[in-house]
């Protein structure tokens, strides 16, 4: 059996069309249209409750590859000696393990998450990457506003230069990914067992699709092409013709993603992979868009924009698939699972993660009773069932409970209402996860009100 993991970082579920229904989550953008995923995910278990645990890029990766928890001990971080990665695992037991990817923060100095594999190939150019050291040949002012100071300007005007020569669609980075995996998969069919690790890095920003999936923007804008946003309050530097133009920006991105990878979708039935594979295709967590007053990640932000996962599992020949489950899992639950499949399961006696198999094959619709998100370098957490969502708040301020179902754009803060709900959440862990003993809930108290903050 093989195994075929296809991370796409920042890739919101509420972009997805087999989540979104064709309902998008903001009145003044069109739904993200994705028929390439929604057409896969025909014969794969479609799970609805898939979170990460320690967040942001590289704690995630850690997490997927060694089957670990970081939130209480590891952030942003190369692997330690210590660490056995999926690669490591797979390695001795006969797979041929690859790893394609455009995420810089793989092979950035110092990391090493190539550790283990037989082959691995980067993509150059994503994001602040200096891949190019010539200052960009386009106007960097059509590409922020006043408000953008030099540390902005000089990060947009990397990437532009990174991308200058960029003129037909196979040269943008996804569709490198995707051109750099079909080849490794024909090359290495001729093996017994193989192991690829697709990570594309897009949908994340820089948000600069190919013009025709401009599509989502609101054509009568005129205003400058913000394809990096800044965090802080967006009141502060973006009107909201910028903030709904930003958001169609995302749009594109993730419609495009989901372009680029159809011929590997192809490619793997062709092949043959979709007979003997087991293919995997989730996120490292999603990305807010002002949804709560803020573009970018950041440990203040854990809503469902930035924690609910796409995550979709096809088993070889599509058994047991098109369905979908609500049941609770968390990332580092998937390397156990994974080997549990392939018949290893003593390999995940040392894992945090716990195997998921029984909810892939029909055999259970539920997993974990709650789940913990927050950043290794922010006293927030997040802790959900399938219900209730309550976040943790540092210090004096508030802690906030929202009702998923009644209200899943989280405005409603109802910490003040079912103090119960959250004591109980908050009990589900221990002072660890919280770096502090676990005390009162803290109401509002008149002291705050969320709508004030929510957009869209």
């Amino acid at each position: 059996m093989n195994i075929i993991v296809i991370v796409l970082d920042s890739l919101r579920q509420d972009h997805v069309g087999l989540y979104h229904r064709g309902a998008g989550p903001f009145p003044d953008v069109a739904a993200c249209q994705t028929p390439n995923l929604d057409h896969f995910a025909q014969d794969c278990i479609i799970f609805e409750n898939a979170y990460p645990e320690g967040l942001p890029t590289m704690p995630v990766r850690l997490a997927l590859m060694t089957g670990q928890q970081t939130l209480p001990f590891r952030g942003w971080e190369p692997l330690r000696d210590t660490d056995i990665t999926i690669a490591q695992l797979l390695g001795p037991r006969g797979y041929v393990c690859g790893l394609i990817s455009d995420t810089y923060h793989y092979r950035a100095p110092g990391m090493n998450y190539h550790r283990g594999f037989h082959a691995y190939r980067w993509v150059r150019g994503q994001e602040y990457d200096p891949y190019v050291s010539s200052p960009t040949a386009r106007h960097l002012d059509h590409y922020v506003n006043e408000h953008y100071d030099e540390l902005w300007r000089r990060r947009i005007g990397q990437f532009l230069a990174n991308t200058d020569t960029f003129t037909e669609e196979r040269h943008w980075f996804p569709a490198q990914v995707v051109e750099e995996s079909i080849a490794w998969l024909k090359a290495n069919r001729v093996h017994q067992k193989v192991m690829l690790w697709i990570d594309s890095f897009d949908p994340h920003e820089p948000w600069d699709p190919p013009p025709r999936w401009d599509t989502y923007r609101d054509p009568s804008y005129r205003g400058p092409r913000l394809i990096l946003p800044m965090g802080g309050p967006m009141q502060e530097w973006a009107t909201p013709q910028q903030v709904r133009d930003i958001r169609g920006l995302y749009a594109g991105e993730a419609a495009f993603v989901d372009h680029c990878f159809g011929p590997l979708f192809q490619a793997l039935g062709d092949l043959g992979y979709l007979d003997d594979s087991v293919v995997v295709i989730t996120n490292d967590h999603g990305h807010p868009l002002a949804d709560h007053g803020k573009f970018l990640k950041g440990g203040d932000r854990l809503y469902s924009e930035l924690l609910k996962c796409p995550f979709l599992v096809r088993l070889p020949g599509g058994r047991s698939g098109g369905r979908r489950t609500g049941a609770l899992v968390q990332f580092h639950d998937l390397l156990p699972t994974l080997l549990d499949l392939l018949g290893q399961v003593n390999d995940t006696s040392a894992m945090h993660g716990r195997s998921f198999r029984a909810v892939l094959e029909g055999d259970a619709d539920s997993h974990r009773a709650a789940i913990i998100a927050g950043y290794h370098a922010a006293p927030d957490r997040c802790v959900r069932d399938e219900t209730w969502s309550y976040i943790r708040r540092p210090g004096d301020e508030p802690d906030e409970l929202y009702h998923l179902a009644q209200d899943p754009r989280e405005t409603r803060n109802l910490v003040d209402e079912h103090p119960e709900e959250a004591r109980r959440l908050a009990s589900q862990f221990g002072p660890y996860f919280f770096r502090s003993r676990i005390g009162e809930v803290k109401g509002i108290q008149g002291r705050y009100e969320m709508g004030s903050a929510a957009v869209g």
